[in-house]
């Protein structure tokens, strides 16, 4: 395996990684939010106590928050810094190019993730107050 196919690596495990992080904040602090809010509390009791870490991620959501946000900073400075280049060679560049492709898709969707478990956790329940609802 020559440098060219190897430079991508890191970054791609950076991005999967990303992918889990965000995920990470969906499971712990925004599906409890949203079954509760739909009446499903006997859902997230056997979800704690099936898993009881996701009480000790929801303790510390806005840790939680702060790691993914700044994984999610780091995959995309990865993806769209300068100067990111495929090779010449025909074979190797349309495996950049579809590699670049999957990336963002990665990307766009940790990014999605993320934004809804951040409104779950710290947006929803400010709002539902302030409305009344």
């Amino acid at each position: 395996m020559n440098d060219a196919t190897t430079r991508g690596a890191p970054a791609l495990r950076t991005i999967w990684l990303t992918l889990f992080a965000s995920t990470g904040t969906l499971i712990c602090c925004a599906l409890p939010i949203i079954f509760v809010s739909l009446g499903f509390g006997a859902t997230v009791a056997a979800l704690t106590s099936s898993f009881p870490l996701l009480i000790t991620l929801s303790l510390h959501k806005a840790w939680v928050f702060a790691f993914s946000g700044a994984m999610l900073v780091l995959s995309g400075w990865l993806m769209y810094r300068p100067g990111r280049v495929c090779p010449t060679d025909p074979e190797l560049g349309r495996l950049c190019d579809t590699t670049r492709t999957w990336n963002r898709r990665l990307y766009r969707s940790s990014v999605v993730i993320w934004c809804i478990g951040f409104f779950a956790a710290f947006l929803a329940l400010p709002l539902r107050i302030w409305l009344g609802v």
